[in-house]
């Protein structure tokens, strides 16, 4: 391979040569050099090999070793007394947290709860009526006999009624085939010559 030519050359910018023309060694900070050692210490060793025994165990682990069980489920739900508790407990947290310098003054207003007196009257009215009725003195009652009155109707008005009945069923039920045939004979209401005359002599 032949060497390039100097004009074939990549040409460094102006800048940068002018930097590196200009660069004094001296401005360089002194450094120290650390070297760290890649390799594990005893103590990662051991704890990979842990970790190692482990995963093989896991995976070379006889399941036909292992005994049937029935798995128990427990109830993690709290009880009524508990829920109880928990409400005090809130009620009381409340209470205790509780800020009086939220609350407005008000004025107490006392009214007076005696009854007026149409109450009071009505009242008494009521108790001496349950009084009245709870001693009920039985004694100063009088017998009385009781009379029986009979709401059936008399038996002409149940035979009258039977006959309409019967009226009516035979009305309802009538068999025209048994009727009979008639002739109906038309008559003259008109009168006649002689009836005319006399009435014109009368």
């Amino acid at each position: 391979m032949a060497t390039p030519a100097l004009k074939d050359l990549p040409k460094v910018d102006v800048d940068l040569k002018s930097a590196l023309e200009s660069f004094s060694p001296t401005a360089l900070k002194s450094a120290s050099t650390e070297e760290k050692c890649l390799l594990p210490t005893a103590e990662d060793l051991i704890e990979e090999r842990k970790h190692f025994d482990i995963l093989k165990s896991v995976e070379d682990f006889d399941t036909s070793q292992l005994k049937k069980t029935d798995t128990v489920e427990k109830v993690v739900l709290p009880n009524e007394e508990d829920v109880k508790m928990e409400k005090v407990q809130q009620l009381v947290s409340g209470i205790e947290g509780f800020d009086s310098t939220k609350l407005r003054h008000t004025e107490t207003n006392e009214k007076n709860p005696l009854p007026d007196k149409d109450a009071v009257a009505a009242e008494k009215t009521h108790n001496a009526l349950i009084s009245g009725v709870e001693h009920f003195d039985k004694s100063t009652m009088k017998h009385t006999e009781t009379e029986e009155k009979n709401h059936l109707p008399p038996i002409e008005a149940i035979q009258q009624e039977k006959s309409q009945h019967d009226f009516i069923n035979g009305i309802e039920h009538f068999n025209r085939t048994s009727l009979k045939h008639a002739e109906t004979q038309e008559k003259n209401p008109l009168p006649t010559k002689e009836v005319i005359d006399q009435e014109k002599a009368a």
